[in-house]
């Protein structure tokens, strides 16, 4: 039977960038969590931001924000996976480059890190997505454990993201397209199916009593790491093909409808 659900955010539960959650989908993390049983939300957003989007029912929700580098579950961190130095170094100073199109942003536990005074970006980036930010002249000399660095173009990045940016840089740190806009960088080591590896050990939770959804290159690992895993009818044919379901596209609610449908089946089953 399954015990925890874990779910990725833009482009799985909703279009890519949206600040806010259908109410439906709050009102079945309550039943759920009230029946005893764990909710997860996976995504490459920082913790502040995912806590805001999930407000009415922030108390109930397992974290893996960053993709995996940031756990947080009841106020605690249960993971925080920093990035090797000279690596952030050399990313920065080659993401930099781009900044006459592009924005970065730099993550760390107690927040993010930006350089830049694109008045546009900001206010994308506070009200997209409520993150938690601060505005520094050199985000290298911060003197913070980074644990993501994320380059943003608006409308798409996946050109320079695909054709430059992960051929160079995928044998020495995890890096993949975090949606059509976003370039993700993290230690090796971060994948969100590692992080829900974590999480399952935490809570004594095996994979076969784990669900997982996604769309995107960044949630195959979180798939693979569920006995039950679903790609959303959007989601791209790599990931349909390591998932064993695919179910309706965010538009149509479709996690919602397979958790809905869930709940009715093991209320059903208790009753017999």
């Amino acid at each position: 039977m399954i015990k925890l659900i874990a779910t990725d955010i833009d482009g799985t539960l909703v279009k890519e960038s949206t600040s806010e959650i259908y109410p439906e989908m709050l009102e079945l993390i309550r039943e759920w969590t009230d029946r005893g049983n764990y909710f997860c939300v996976a995504s490459g957003r920082k913790y502040y931001s995912i806590r805001h989007m999930f407000e009415k029912v922030s108390d109930r929700i397992i974290y893996l924000a960053e993709n995996g580098a940031h756990v947080r579950y009841g106020e605690q961190d249960i993971l925080v996976r920093k990035m090797r130095r000279d690596y952030v170094e050399q990313i920065m100073a080659q993401l930099r480059t781009y900044y006459d199109d592009c924005d970065v942003v730099v993550s760390s536990a107690e927040g993010s890190l930006l350089e830049t005074d694109n008045q546009r970006f900001l206010e994308f980036f506070a009200q997209g997505y409520h993150n938690k930010y601060r505005i520094v002249k050199d985000v290298l000399m911060e003197g913070t454990d980074i644990m993501k660095i994320a380059i943003y173009r608006e409308g798409s990045i996946r050109d320079l993201g695909e054709n430059i940016l992960i051929p160079q840089w995928q044998d020495k740190v995890k890096i993949c397209m975090a949606g059509e806009e976003w370039v993700d960088f993290m230690d090796s080591s971060v994948d969100k199916g590692n992080a829900l590896k974590v999480i399952q050990k935490y809570i004594g939770v095996g994979a076969e009593e784990t669900m997982a959804f996604g769309d995107n290159d960044n949630d195959i690992g979180l798939l693979m790491a569920a006995g039950e895993s679903y790609a959303v009818e959007n989601a791209r044919d790599s990931v349909k093909a390591q998932a064993k379901h695919v179910c309706p596209s965010y538009q149509d609610k479709g996690v919602y409808h397979v958790i809905r449908q869930m709940i009715s089946q093991q209320k059903m089953e208790q009753e017999v």
